[in-house]
């Protein structure tokens, strides 16, 4: 689950992390006492999105010409101007695709003086099985850039999960970022907390892009990005009143209820496997044959009627597919179960393109029967190979 940013900087606050002052407001009226409340006499308007590039990024309903996403004003007037134009209107930015996202909350914060911008980001570290601070002095900008283009200025350091974060550790961060002075010191407190943050609720990411160095020698937390852990939840009730429904896809809201690993994409051809590696298979030999997955849905092991039934229906809900690829290789997995549920699926909202059936393992020829005696213009595959070469000839005609 993912959180804005003013949300997430509530909750870094509550660790007593460095962020400025700031007010999250809905409605263009509310931004001007917004302003009056800060000390000012800089504000920074931000829109609330669950995007990255935000400064960059363009108003669709805007001329080419208008400022991005993120506005710096010099008073009040000028903060409920800016809220004015951007609440309600379309940002794109790179990371939302041409679609954009509209701004519906925007946070009005403290302005600051900037001395230094910096990278800071901390994750698991897949290889270590570890959380990891990955740190730059290159902040403000794109990591990916950083990355490709200068990754010797990009420095990993993992921290033991029974130690926490040492001495040592704040040392080798600190080295790293070229921090001196004041925020040589703040370090010694920010980055056990960021991590205290971190692995006390869960997260599966927390980035600060950029942590800054003030005029002043002292560290703050500038930006802030936080998703959270989903398989975590139920652990932290605390946290269900920040997710904001507006900024997900409705298929992925409805397949949460129904407990399936559903993620949207931009293809045609709908996908529905069990085991998210088979499912990333299916999505890859798609691509093979020269189209594109319009999901990643991973029906799960065990899966029962309904939930098929659920998972069938939320991929004919998307528009973009013109063909269904159905790859089941049954363990726990029932075919039989599979294909009742498809049939079900079938019967309630219709079959208007394409579906092409692979079945393998546990119970397959029952389900292969079921299918046939279904009366369904399904397309029957042998394997996975046999299966993608067949959805993309039927959706070319």
């Amino acid at each position: 689950m993912n959180i804005h940013e003013h949300q997430a900087k509530a909750l870094l606050k509550t660790y007593g992390l460095p962020v400025a002052s700031g007010v999250a407001i809905f409605k263009p009226e509310e931004a001007e006492a917004a302003a009056r409340s800060l000390p000012g006499p800089l504000y920074v308007v931000k829109s609330q999105i669950h995007a990255g590039g935000r400064g960059k990024g363009k108003f669709k309903e805007l001329g080419p010409d208008a400022k991005g996403g993120v506005r710096l004003a010099k008073s009040p007037a000028e903060v409920a101007a800016n809220a004015k134009e951007m609440l309600g209107n379309t940002l794109v930015t790179k990371q939302t695709g041409a679609a954009g996202k509209q701004v519906n909350r925007l946070y009005v914060e403290d302005g600051a003086d900037i001395a230094r911008e910096l990278y800071c980001s901390l994750l698991v570290n897949r290889e270590t099985g570890e959380v990891a601070f990955v740190v730059s002095t290159e902040g403000g900008m794109d990591i990916e850039t950083v990355a490709h283009d200068t990754p010797e200025k990009i420095v990993t350091v993992d921290i033991d999960p029974v130690a926490g974060v040492t001495a040592a550790d704040v040392a080798k961060i600190s080295a790293a970022l070229k921090l001196e002075g004041a925020a040589a010191a703040d370090a010694k407190s920010v980055f056990p907390a960021l991590y205290k943050a971190f692995t006390e609720k869960d997260m599966s990411l927390l980035e600060v892009n950029p942590l800054i160095v003030m005029a002043d020698g002292h560290i703050r937390v500038l930006d802030a990005k936080v998703s959270f852990d989903n398989n975590a939840a139920f652990r932290h009730p605390e946290l269900a009143d920040l997710r904001d429904l507006s900024e997900e896809d409705a298929k992925e809201i409805e397949a949460s209820k129904f407990d399936l690993a559903y993620v949207a994409l931009d293809g045609n051809i709908g996908c529905m496997v069990n085991g998210a590696g088979l499912a990333m298979a299916t999505m890859d030999i798609i691509k093979l044959y020269g189209e594109e997955p319009a999901n990643f849905l991973d029906v799960g092991g065990g899966a029962s009627k309904e939930k098929v039934t659920a998972a069938f229906k939320i991929i004919t809900a998307d528009p973009n597919v013109k063909g269904i690829l159905v790859n089941i290789f049954g363990g726990i997995m029932r075919c039989d179960v599979i294909a009742e549920g498809v049939i079900a699926a079938v019967k309630e909202v219709g079959l208007q393109v394409p579906l092409v059936v692979r079945l393998e393992g546990t119970n397959v020829k029952e389900g292969k029967a079921i299918l046939s005696a279904s009366g369904l213009n399904v397309i029957p595959a042998d394997d996975l190979d046999d299966a993608a070469q067949k959805i993309v000839a039927a959706i070319r005609g």
